[in-house]
């Protein structure tokens, strides 16, 4: 880690033998003052679950699951409590507002962090929340294509917004990179209601995650 380019800071989280995890900011710097550091368990802010080993030590595919959403768990948590905002993409509809607060790039995924805000005096009841990527078809017959893309995972998705209330969230996706000529479409549905929305992404955010 000695070894690095100028850039944005980043976020390192780190997962001991012992299941104890530790979580830093990583920022870039030209001179070093100190090149050790001894790290004491008192730093740790959780432990994950143990596995259970015998002689011969073996993780299923059911145990790496669970690890998994653990630290899915952890990281989106940490997130939500970071006040960092990768730039204003955000829209409105009769009093509800969607934004992206935060796309994060962490070993394979990127972590979406969303904020709905209900500024109106009906609550909002959410019918789907879909993350889609769309291709412009250029030439004389313009047309657009969206996949749909599937989360992995989905931290603190509520399923109503109370009047006044706002709430933030986060999704967790395979990382991808757009083309100039793709955008992602961040669509949101209210269940037995009209006020939907469907707010664009540049390739540019999610080609350059925090």
């Amino acid at each position: 880690m000695l070894q690095a380019k100028p850039g944005k800071e980043s976020n390192l989280l780190v997962v001991n033998r012992n299941g104890s995890i530790f979580s830093y900011i990583v920022r870039y710097k030209a001179q070093l003052s100190r090149l050790n550091y001894f790290i004491p368990l008192s730093s740790s802010i959780g432990n994950e679950k143990p596995l259970v080993t015998d002689s011969i030590q073996t993780v299923t595919s059911e145990e790496s699951i669970d690890n998994r959403t653990y630290y899915y768990q952890k990281f989106c948590s940490y997130l939500l409590d970071r006040n960092q905002h990768i730039g204003r993409i955000k829209k409105r509809n009769e009093g509800i507002v969607l934004s992206v607060e935060n796309i994060v790039f962490d070993k394979e995924e990127l972590y979406f962090v969303i904020q709905i805000e209900n500024n109106s005096t009906l609550d909002y009841n959410l019918n789907f929340l879909n993350l889609s990527i769309e291709t412009r078809q250029k030439g004389k017959r313009k047309s657009l294509q969206r996949l749909y893309q599937e989360p992995m995972y989905k931290h603190n998705l509520p399923s109503k917004i109370s009047e006044n209330e706002t709430v933030r969230f986060v999704y967790v996706l395979p990382k991808f990179s757009l083309s100039d000529d793709r955008r992602a479409i961040l669509e949101l549905n209210e269940k037995d209601g009209e006020r939907n929305i469907k707010l664009k992404i540049s390739h540019r955010h999610i080609n350059n995650p925090n």
